[in-house]
């Protein structure tokens, strides 16, 4: 039976990026997958990066038998309970003036979205993102996104630049001590899209957590100094929080850390805890703007009722569970077990990321940071053997990152035993060097 699976993979499904990891999943459940010959998975992505609250939560179970037998869809223009309780919910966790929702599906939804008000609002066309960017595969977003995907497809969205991403670890521009000089960095950024802008600059979209760049988080104060640019030039800011938002980061935000507000939010991944929910959040001075100008974002699943109760059931168990504090605690666990294996092997050039989000970056020379594909490769590989479901970021330039993101609901237990495993795999692969 598995080889007749395997040989409809090949002969019917596209292949959309990367390898499929060869097991065949038959069920989930809380912090791990099974497949079908019984094998059980620690699943340290979260899925993709979506199911905060672990696979199969009984309350999100409950909601979906409940919503999809009363209310799943409607016509666009119709609205719901649900969906006008989620929008009020989401403007309650967030400091003013973000008040004004829209319920999406995806990421690139939220941000294709997110794009087209700031263009709209602000009647210029050009859009600003870090180079490592990652925001998603339609054309707005995927044209703001530079980690992967731009070559072979013509020509992305006009106007759309790039700025170099403030690495700590590997930085590009250092002050006297070797340091990563930020300001310096910002300061040259700017004065490269100034120069190559027709004076038309609408956004700068960034995620305030780099994931798929190999979680870079940028040092505080950068982005407070990232929003006097944008108003400088009468750009808006746009953070995207897919991965970021909703606790996992020890904040509902990631940008709360940093004193900033942006003028839109978008959400999704972690909106849902799985399912496909999304969201653009923005004042309602903006949001009159737009609607004024005609903005017209008219999707077949926009405000549909069966995602939007899910969300009011995610916002219900991370408010009653304290699940941002929990990510803390979690966080702060799974910290000190990547610090244990930094000390064991010399292989583990850098830990970094906040709560769980966190990423650990494989070299081969900690003192040349040289990186290997090869190693990356053998680790994930001999994490999924010993039952640890690993996600590896290999961009050029940086070595290979392990993206690192648990439910929330993990257990310490669980944490422990994910260290433990990529422990023995990293100490396995280095042997194979």
């Amino acid at each position: 039976m598995a080889d007749t699976f395997w040989a409809d993979v090949d002969r019917h499904l596209v292949r959309y990026g990367g390898a499929f990891t060869h097991e065949i999943i038959d069920h989930a459940e809380g912090s791990f997958v099974f497949t079908e010959d019984g094998r059980r998975i620690l699943d340290f992505t979260s899925g993709q990066m979506s199911a905060i609250l672990g696979h199969g939560h009984p309350e999100i179970v409950e909601t979906v038998r409940r919503q999809v037998g009363k209310l799943d869809h409607l016509f666009s223009g119709m609205l719901s309970r649900p969906v006008v309780d989620l929008a009020r919910r989401l403007a309650e966790t967030l400091p003013a003036p973000l008040e004004k929702a829209l319920l999406l599906t995806t990421g690139a939804e939220s941000n294709e979205a997110a794009v087209r008000m700031a263009k709209l609002v602000t009647g210029k066309h050009e859009i600003v993102s870090f180079a490592r960017s990652w925001h998603g595969m339609t054309q707005a977003a995927a044209s703001a996104t530079y980690s992967a995907g731009r070559r072979g497809y013509g020509p992305a969205a006009p106007g759309n630049f790039a700025i170099p991403v403030p690495n700590a670890y590997r930085p590009d521009f250092t002050d006297a001590s070797g340091e990563l000089d930020w300001r310096r960095q910002l300061d040259f950024g700017f004065e490269l899209i100034d120069a190559q802008s027709v004076g038309s600059l609408a956004a700068f979209l960034a995620e305030p957590i780099l994931s798929s760049g190999g979680i870079i988080e940028p040092p505080p104060g950068y982005f407070a100094a990232l929003a006097e640019k944008c108003r400088e030039r009468g750009m808006l800011l746009i953070l995207d929080e897919a991965q970021t938002g909703l606790c996992r980061t020890g904040n509902w935000y990631a940008f709360e850390r940093d004193g900033v507000v942006p003028d839109i939010l978008t959400l999704s991944k972690t909106l849902g805890a799985g399912l496909p929910l999304a969201a653009v959040l923005t004042s309602a001075e903006i949001e009159r703007e737009a609607h004024d100008r005609g903005f017209l974002f008219f999707t077949t699943h926009v405000s549909d009722p069966l995602p939007a109760a899910v969300g009011n059931t995610v916002l219900d168990v991370l408010t009653r569970d304290r699940l941002d504090a929990r990510a803390l605690e979690l966080g702060a666990l799974l910290r000190r077990g990547l610090e244990e294996i930094a000390s064991r092997h010399e292989v583990v050039g850098d830990i970094r990321g906040r709560g769980l989000l966190a990423g650990l970056e494989l070299v081969v020379d900690r003192v040349t940071k040289r990186s290997s594909d090869e190693l990356g490769a053998r680790v994930t590989q001999r994490c999924l053997e010993l039952g640890l479901h690993m996600n590896i970021v290999q961009l050029p330039g940086m070595g290979g990152v392990f993206r690192i993101a648990p439910p929330l609901t993990a257990s310490e237990e669980e944490i422990s035993l994910g260290v433990s495993i990529l422990d023995q795999a990293i100490g396995d692969a280095v042997k194979l060097l």
